[in-house]
């Protein structure tokens, strides 16, 4: 898929469908350019990486996936080859400069939104679901755009207990 720059990103979350209308209102288009149709079809904008990755649209079939294997990066994988195998194109990689943080600073990040009162899962440095479910949430408070991508804009906004 291809998400505009001004997406409303805190609706781009497995935990959120629109039919796809509503994404094409938003500007969602297929990674071609094309556009979604303009049904009622519930689907979720996933942004594994962020609003600057790739994106995938998902359907209520997806969850197969996580019942599979809770790793969001495995599921997509999975589903992805799956879609390559039937004959879709390849995927729009998003932009160069996706912007990371160490392992050591996903962790700390982990720590702090524990500390308030988060559940993150394991506090490991890995990103999980329910990591990525306490970073977006933190970045709508703090008027970030949510995507739920760990920067290290939020965590110094998070060092700073602000």
């Amino acid at each position: 898929m291809r998400v505009p720059q001004n997406l409303p990103w805190k609706e781009a979350d497995l935990s959120v469908q629109h039919p796809r209308s509503q994404w094409a209102q938003w500007g969602v288009t297929f990674a071609n350019g094309k556009p979604l149709p303009a049904d009622s079809l519930p689907a979720s904008v996933v942004l594994p990486v962020g609003r600057f990755g790739p994106a995938f649209l998902a359907y209520d079939n997806f969850q197969a996936y996580l019942k599979w294997n809770q790793s969001l990066n495995y599921s997509l994988t999975a589903a992805y080859y799956a879609t390559r195998l039937d004959g879709a194109p390849l995927m729009n990689k998003g932009g160069a400069n996706i912007p990371k943080i160490s392992f050591e600073e996903t962790r700390e990040l982990q720590q702090i939104l524990e500390k308030r009162g988060y559940d993150v899962g394991r506090v490991d440095g890995v990103l999980g679901i329910k990591s990525r479910v306490a970073i977006r949430d933190m970045q709508i408070k703090f008027g970030q755009p949510a995507d739920g991508w760990p920067t290290a804009e939020l965590l110094t906004r998070l060092r700073a207990g602000r």
